[in-house]
């Protein structure tokens, strides 16, 4: 059976499986698991809070709920379990680097937000935010908005948008919350099962009368493993994680939020070049401060997000090297609904990145300056506008437009057309829509200004995504999607050899494409039997595939075992994949092909206290089967952790 044909033969069991779920009543509360809310909102693609079903778009949800069942899991690992969506290294080594490849692109198409800010690295060479900084446990819930959207978002929104919503203060004066955990790290082939893992995390937020606050901590430290598959010393892993989040209600339309984060790690790794093991470690810290008034009147509100991220990174091996950056955003917007049919945002992002970088030159002892920050520094700054119509008869339209501002290259124009149809049946909705988005993506300072390799002569790279679908939901039963996207890339931003091994970024002339196909499911097959499935065809041009699997499956059933008691059961399988290895004698890389792979994992939680104290276990890859996430690396093998939650 061809790839095809397996994609449609797994699509196909999905619908049927989906099309037989009873139909039985849901109920909303807190032991309850609803297929789909006739209420739900999204957000990230429009800035409103739209009913799932007046969207235009088919987001990603990964709710309070969901993260629950997947506890023991680091956020990269979580959201590489949507559809469309593989991030490479998450199966690897606890400090391997992530790479986020979403519909075909890279780290630099990727726009990762924390609140409804962007967060980004502008001393990494894709300017990308490392989700290693994150900490789970301090997540509330994600949103994930796949295809071009810097019309609302800016440079980098080129294939999804990540929105990461941290947790927020309890609704009571004081609330205390404890999770432990304790687990494996081991690859396929070792016997002993010592406990390496140990995630801990502690907050203490509530809601005196007007004001709210939240204090956590985080740490995690796993060890037992080779960065390298050959290697014989293991490389640990080490992070912390303090968040401060403070809130205070003036009166009904005036509130004000401030936060502060500090994110840490430490991650040893091995020589890559000569695939052994090495005493090599890489340092990352971030700070993070921000400020949210808005102001709220009758029919909208005015809000300004600014904040303020300072990182620090350090790479001790044998190309010793220092990184420091700082980034500022402020992006302010007005949000107006004009009678729940026209809702209209006017905003004006800032940007302003620097940074610079230490090494040690050949010969010498002591770090000099590599790129210096008086040079390494450019602003953005966007106005934008975007309307979401919603009319009677089940017409939506979504549109919108950004003017890009650049320090270092000019203006650059990019828009987006995003129309709709829903049919309302008796059994739920019928749902097509439609998009044409452009994207555009900054060169980073480090191609820009890097002495060796940069070019400030750089344009941003583009892009422009074309999609259609359609979604249904039957009420109270399941919600299904399928769509199919296109993706044009243009002044892709290349490392080249102009000759005598002498390399510089440059735009290409040649421009790519990739496409494909996402289908998802959630249903209620049968009492207190959820199942949440999703399928991914991804075709790309050869230069672009790299670590992408053609096809990728995703589901995970999950039943109600009792009030108190749930058990999930999860699967993925990932296609084979094309990776790239160094070849020392001919100074090229070789292609080679990496084997398919299937992980079946297990979840059960049990509440001790209603409310208070809950217990949970996981296997992951059950059946300890041994394969290659990125070749020469080790990956994990059988898994088990166990942990609780205590909630005061």
């Amino acid at each position: 059976m061809n790839k095809t044909n397996l994609f449609c033969s797994i699509l196909g069991i999905g619908m049927l499986c989906t099309g037989n779920a009873q139909k039985l009543p849901v109920t909303i509360g807190k032991d309850s698991i609803p297929v789909e809310e006739l209420n739900e909102v999204v957000v990230t693609d429009s800035r409103f809070y739209l009913k799932r079903e007046n969207s235009g778009k088919v987001i990603t949800k990964i709710t309070s709920r969901d993260l629950e069942k997947l506890q023991g899991q680091s956020i990269a690992e979580i959201i590489g379990r949507t559809a469309g969506i593989e991030i490479n290294g998450v199966r690897s080594n606890s400090g391997q680097n992530l790479s986020y490849l979403i519909r075909g692109g890279r780290n630099r198409q990727v726009l990762v937000m924390i609140d409804g800010i962007q967060v980004t690295d502008a001393s990494q060479i894709a300017n990308d935010y490392d989700l290693r900084l994150l900490n789970a446990d301090q997540v509330e819930s994600i949103e994930i908005l796949k295809g071009a959207s810097s019309t609302l978002y800016g440079t980098g929104a080129a294939t999804a948008v990540i929105n990461i919503k941290l947790k927020e203060a309890s609704k009571k004066a004081f609330n205390l919350n404890l999770r432990s955990t304790l687990g494996t790290n081991r690859s396929s082939d070792e016997k002993n099962y010592a406990l390496e893992d140990f995630r801990n995390s502690l907050s203490v937020n509530g809601t005196p009368g007007n004001l709210n606050y939240l204090a956590s901590f985080g740490q995690q430290f796993t060890d037992g493993l080779s960065a390298i598959e050959a290697g014989t010393e293991s490389d640990a892993y080490n992070s912390y994680n303090a968040n401060l989040k403070l809130g205070y209600k003036f009166n009904n339309a005036f509130k004000l939020n401030a936060y502060a984060n500090y994110d840490n790690f430490k991650a040893d790794f091995d020589d890559s070049f000569a695939m052994q093991d090495a005493k090599h470690v890489s340092l990352s810290n971030q700070y993070r401060v921000g400020l949210s008034p808005e102001f709220s009147y009758k029919n909208g509100s005015l809000t300004v997000n600014a904040a303020y991220s300072d990182v620090e990174r350090e790479i001790e091996s044998s190309f010793p090297t220092l990184f420091n950056a700082q980034n500022i955003v402020v992006d302010a917007f007005n949000r107006n609904n004009f009678n729940d049919k026209f809702y209209t945002v006017l905003g004006v992002n800032y940007q302003d990145n620097q940074m610079e970088s230490f090494t040690i030159p050949f010969g010498a002892s002591e770090f000099s300056q590599a790129i210096d920050s008086e040079n390494a520094q450019f602003t953005i700054t966007d106005p934008y506008a975007n309307v979401v119509y919603n009319s009677d008869f089940g017409l939506n339209l979504n549109v919108g437009l950004r003017l890009n501002n650049h320090s270092e290259y000019g203006s650059h124009f990019v828009y987006g057309v995003n129309p709709s149809y829903k049919v309302d049946l008796d059994f739920g909705y019928l749902k097509f829509l439609t998009s044409y988005s452009t994207a555009f993506i900054t060169p980073s300072l480090y191609q820009l200004f890097e002495p060796s390799f940069g070019n400030s002569d750089l344009q941003p790279e583009e892009n422009a995504t074309a999609e259609v679908g359609t979604e249904i939901s039957l009420k109270n039963k399941a919600t299904l999607s399928l769509v199919y996207f296109h993706r044009n890339e243009t002044n892709f931003i290349d490392f080249v050899d102009t000759g005598n091994f002498v390399f510089q970024y440059q735009n290409t002339v040649t421009s790519f494409t990739a496409s494909g196909l996402e289908f998802v499911a959630q249903a209620k097959l049968i009492e207190k039997l959820n199942l949440n499935l999703n399928l991914t065809y991804t075709s790309v041009d050869e230069d672009l595939s790299l670590r992408i699997p053609e096809i990728k499956l995703n589901t995970r059933l999950d039943f109600d075992l009792s009030d108190t008691t749930i058990l999930s059961l999860s699967y993925q399988y990932n296609d084979d994949r094309d990776d790239s290895v160094y070849n020392p004698d001919t100074f090229q890389n070789d292609k080679i092909t990496l084997d398919s792979y299937g992980l079946l994992d297990f979840y059960i939680s049990h509440k001790i206290i209603a409310h208070k104290m809950t217990v949970f276990a996981n296997v992951t890859n059950i059946f300890n089967e041994d394969y290659q996430e990125l070749f020469g690396f080790t990956t994990r093998g059988r898994g088990v952790n166990i942990g609780l939650n205590l909630n005061l």
